[in-house]
């Protein structure tokens, strides 16, 4: 994938697209795919390193990653289609924006973590509202049968296509009057110096 902009902020961005969006595709190259939540692992200075998730242990992706560990990850952030009635230029012609990543990565399953890797999740998405110990009696049964994975990454391609190239006259109609104000926000946001 060519995008015809970074985020504006490189890795701060790409981490919060995964906190806000931390549903991805893991793709294997004999294109076994499932949608996972992951969780971004991070060095010191907010690079990130890893992502971190855990899918179940029939997954025909176990299997394939471990004959060969090289995959893709996909992230669709917010997107949506920008309509020419947005704004008050007459010629304007419509577009479709959006802000997603994509890593390539190498796989590697770490069974004897797969209970930190839920716990971390599940923190991540519940706060405190909720823990795994109200599961009960049932989850070590549940753990069994899933196995977590760090996916650490090789490259990182990501493309924020987020109204960058329109005029800021043009940007502000669109933020403005954009019906998804999710969307609108992360415009606005890439849009700023």
């Amino acid at each position: 994938m060519t995008a015809p902009f970074e985020p504006r902020r490189g890795d701060a961005d790409a981490l919060r697209l995964i906190a806000d969006h931390p549903l991805a595709w893991l793709v294997s190259r004999a294109f076994y795919a499932s949608p996972l939540p992951l969780i971004a692992e991070t060095d010191a200075s907010g690079a990130i390193l890893s992502l971190l998730g855990h899918c179940g242990r029939r997954n025909p992706l176990v299997a394939d990653l471990r004959a060969d560990p090289r995959a893709l990850i996909l992230f669709n952030g917010p997107q949506g289609y920008v309509s020419p009635s947005l704004l008050s230029q007459p010629d304007w012609a419509p577009t479709w924006n959006y802000a997603v990543l994509r890593f390539t990565v190498d796989v590697t399953f770490v069974e004897d973590e797969t209970s930190g890797a839920v716990e971390r999740l599940v923190a991540a998405m519940e706060g405190d509202r909720w823990s795994t110990e109200r599961v009960g009696p049932r989850y070590p049964a549940m753990l069994d049968r899933i196995i977590a994975f760090r996916a650490r990454i090789v490259s990182a391609d990501p493309g924020f296509k987020l109204g960058q190239d329109e005029s800021a006259a043009g940007l502000d109609e669109i933020v403005a009057r954009h019906p998804d104000r999710t969307l609108a926000a992360w415009m606005e946001d890439q849009a700023k110096p």
